[in-house]
């Protein structure tokens, strides 16, 4: 009986109106340079393990790699983009994996640090549905500024010598998107609008939101500084969720994808 009540409660906190999608996860690195660039690596790592947990199907769209730096010659990423799939809808993938959506903070012993000094590091993560269709949001080609370059691999090396990656701004939100992950330029043109349609139907859906909770006399903040849960590796160990106090004293789990205690308080919350 607990179990079938438990999956009808699910049901009902996996009910919005992207949550049976597919999902696109992005994640940047905050300011703090090579240390920062090296906590964005290990978010990358930590949900491309939940992922493989989950038996989904992860595609890397853009990775942008920093520079080597540490003892081990170690290379972080400035940002990098997911697009995670399931079998079938019934999997939920955004449904799951959309509270991720906040800053994430880490603190630890720097490896980048002579001093061995300890030091705090932030990455932005974002999740977005995958849209089949535009639905009803209009983009305009003189909104849209295209840039083409080459891909790039680990160091700042060009993997292709043709300008086949696309990076799209929609000039009027300044939202922009990047895909290098197709071996045409028309392919990774498509998978790019594809995610601009993605992030406009998101913010779209969030300014309706941000309007609602101004008429309760609410306003929640999505600004860079909503931090949605600390990782600490120095002096103690710990991994903690701000939003719903879960906690867990084994941080070397959850960095190696062990999610769905958080993930499941979330989507309760």
């Amino acid at each position: 009986m607990e179990k079938s009540i438990s999956e009808e409660e699910q049901k009902t906190f996996l009910s919005g109106k992207y949550d049976k999608n597919s999902a696109t996860l992005t994640i940047y690195a905050g300011a703090g340079g090579q240390d920062a660039e090296d906590w964005a690596a290990m978010l990358f790592r930590m949900y491309q393990r939940y992922c493989e947990n989950k038996n989904w199907k992860v595609k890397v769209l853009h990775q942008h790699f920093g520079e080597p730096g540490g003892p081990e010659g170690r290379i972080g990423i400035k940002n990098a983009t997911i697009e995670i799939t399931g079998k079938s809808s019934s999997e939920f993938v955004y449904g799951f994996l959309k509270n991720e959506t906040g800053v994430h903070r880490l603190v630890r012993i720097s490896p980048f640090n002579a001093q061995k000094l300890r030091h705090t590091s932030f990455a932005l993560v974002e999740v977005l549905p995958v849209l089949e269709d535009a639905g009803d949001i209009e983009i305009k080609p003189d909104d849209l500024l295209i840039d083409l370059y080459k891909s790039s691999g680990p160091g700042g090396q060009n993997v292709n010598k043709r300008e086949t990656a696309v990076r799209i701004t929609h000039l009027p939100t300044k939202t922009q998107v990047s895909c290098q992950a197709e071996r045409s330029q028309a392919e990774n043109r498509n998978r790019a609008m594809k995610l601009l349609y993605s992030k406009l139907a998101v913010l779209q859906e969030s300014e309706k939101k941000s309007e609602m909770a101004g008429i309760k006399g609410r306003i929640i903040s999505a600004s860079w500084g909503n931090q949605i849960r600390s990782y600490v590796l120095h002096p103690y160990k710990t991994v903690k969720d701000l939003r719903t106090e879960t906690e867990t004293s084994d941080p070397d789990s959850v960095l190696d994808g062990d999610l769905e205690n958080f993930i499941q308080s979330e989507l309760r919350l």
